[in-house]
Parts: C-alpha cells; structure tokens; sequence
C-alpha cells in the first residue's frame, strides 16, 4: 500500500496528513491488490479541497470534494470511494457469478413500452377523411391568395 499525501498553498499538518493517511487505509479492505493512492490537499478561496485517486490493479477511482472543514472534506471524499469501491465490486461478482445484472431484471420486470414510428403526413386522418367525404374523393384544388 503505498498513500502519498500533498500539500498545496498551505502548510503541511501532521494532524491532516495522519487523518488522510489512516482514512485512505481503511479503503484497502474493500480492494483485492495493493492499492496506490494520491490524495491531494489543498486551500482555494478559503474552501478546502480534497482530491483523492486510487489505483488498485486495473481499477482507477478518483473523488473530489469542496468544503468550509478540512476533516469534513477528507471524509466526505473517503465516502464517494467507498461509494465507487463498492458499486465495482458488485458489478464484478455478477459478472464472476454469471447472474443477471440489476438492470437486465429490471428490464424484465418491467419492459420498456416500444416506439412506433408512424408515417407524417401532411394532414391529419379524421381532417382527410371529412375533406374526401365533402369534396365525393378528390383532392380540394388549392387556391393561392395574392394580396
């Protein structure tokens, strides 16, 4: 497991930097391989932002989060990748079980309603049918205006 922790446009803390590092090591249970991460920390405007990317094997997952509180901010970043970390891992055991996956039941639960693409015409079918029931069948000769 390798976390790097970097600062930008403010001063290092040990509190901050020990607070990432033990959150970020709390994802490593969910993840089969070692995981990289890169957190990054940094002040913008007087709002706190945090960025966080995880590479675990061919997994990448990145976070971002803007925030008044530093530890809310970390926090709420450990959240979205827990978040991402589990929705992965599920849609992977599907795949490993061969089961349906949730959209595919959803899809037979309740079908889609199918389209039907109807032909445009000019006017519409009751409007045509009471012009031919007037004019006997042929079409009403067009008369232009000229003003």
């Amino acid at each position: 497991m390798n976390i790097s922790i970097t600062f930008r446009q403010m001063e290092t803390s040990d509190a901050i930097k020990q607070y990432a590092t033990d959150k970020v090591a709390k994802l490593q249970r969910f993840l089969r391989r070692p995981m990289v991460a890169k957190v990054t920390v940094s002040l913008d405007r007087r709002k706190h932002v945090v960025e966080a990317r995880i590479s675990s094997g061919s997994e990448h997952l990145e976070a971002h989060e803007v925030s008044d509180d530093m530890y809310a901010s970390i926090d709420q970043v450990m959240d979205k990748l827990e978040r991402q970390i589990r929705g992965s891992k599920g849609t992977a055991r599907a795949r490993r079980r061969d089961a349906d996956s949730i959209k595919e039941v959803e899809a037979l639960v309740a079908p889609a309603p199918a389209r039907v693409a109807a032909a445009r015409t000019g006017a519409k079918p009751a409007a045509a049918a009471r012009r031919s029931a007037k004019t006997g069948g042929r079409p009403k000769a067009r008369v232009s205006k000229s003003r």
